[in-house]
């Protein structure tokens, strides 16, 4: 069978349209037999015409009906979290350097990257921050980016040379257009207050910012980008939803772990993934066993060939 009709007789909503085109496949191969005798190859030729249109028009109506559960699968836009784990100022820095290397590559990628939430350490690092990248194929590319990135180098204000470890945590989080998680209201809690930075006079006199609390998990989500209380607290919710929609994913995945096929990782924001060896300019990912030199160019954003070998796996 082909691969692609394969897919669709996988697919509850396409299967009824695959037993229609297999029928067609079936008159195409009769009058495929007869189309050569002269008495019939006229009459042969106008029915094969008529086939091939019908063709065409179910396998565009399968594509179309798969295309649009792929979307939800691997939406075209995410909120990308960053923050700094153990080592103190030197881990907010850390932060900060990834969430630059993951916006140049998506700028790169001609991808939209916006920042939603920021909150700066004493030297410019980022405590945590969340983005919002728009564009096509963000989420299919992104997705293994989740988890532990931990860094070794010896610090501008080490004066003994001594190499320190410092770790930061990345959460890729992606925005269905049908949210898998409801949120009941009596279990959340909302503080506004004000923006800073950016913004107009509005955004800095007016309790524009929001925070939305999750009160049975503990989780919470900030959302300080928008011009409006109200737009933020939409912002917020949605990212609220995908975060507890990913910490359902992560605990089914920890349950099923030894049994999945092409193991990678839990997808856990717990889990160590990376390594990134200044020293030895080398960075390495722990899931694939495989690494990469060139970190200057890695942290400009350079990481098409680390993604590209994600896309190799079958998962």
């Amino acid at each position: 069978m082909d691969d692609s009709l394969a897919r669709f007789k996988r697919n509850h909503k396409t299967f009824y349209l695959v037993s229609e085109y297999e029928k067609l496949l079936a008159e195409e191969k009769g009058l495929l037999a007869v189309s050569a005798t002269p008495e019939m190859g006229e009459l042969a030729e106008e029915e094969l015409k008529t086939i091939a249109e019908r063709k065409a028009a179910l396998l565009e109506q399968m594509e179309e009906i798969a295309g649009s559960e792929d979307d939800d699968e691997f939406p075209n836009e995410l909120v990308l979290e960053v923050r700094a784990g153990a080592g103190g100022e030197e881990a907010a820095l850390f932060a900060a350097t990834l969430a630059e290397m993951y916006q140049k590559y998506s700028e790169g990628q001609g991808w939209q990257w916006r920042p939603l939430y920021e909150s700066k350490s004493d030297l410019g690092g980022y405590k945590e921050a969340a983005f919002e990248i728009r564009g096509r194929d963000v989420y299919r590319r992104l997705r293994f980016e989740t988890g532990v990135h931990r860094i070794q180098r010896v610090p501008t204000t080490e004066k003994s040379g001594r190499i320190h470890t410092s770790t930061a945590s990345v959460a890729v989080l992606p925005m269905r257009k049908k949210p898998k998680i409801e949120l009941n209201p009596a279990d959340l809690e909302i503080e506004f207050s004000r923006s800073g930075g950016k913004g107009g006079q509005n955004v800095n006199k007016v309790e524009t910012a929001v925070r939305v609390i999750h009160k049975p998990t503990g989780l919470d989500v900030r959302s300080t980008a928008e011009r409006s209380q109200s737009a933020n607290r939409e912002r917020a919710m949605a990212v609220l939803s995908a975060k507890l929609e990913r910490a359902v994913e992560e605990e089914e995945a920890k349950k099923h772990a030894a049994e999945r096929r092409g193991q990678i990782g839990t997808g856990d924001r717990s889990e160590k993934i990376r390594t990134y060896n200044i020293l030895q300019d080398r960075v390495t990912d722990h899931r694939l066993k495989k690494s990469w030199h060139n970190i200057d160019a890695i942290f400009k954003g350079e990481i098409n060939s680390v993604i590209e070998e994600f896309e190799k796996i079958q998962i």
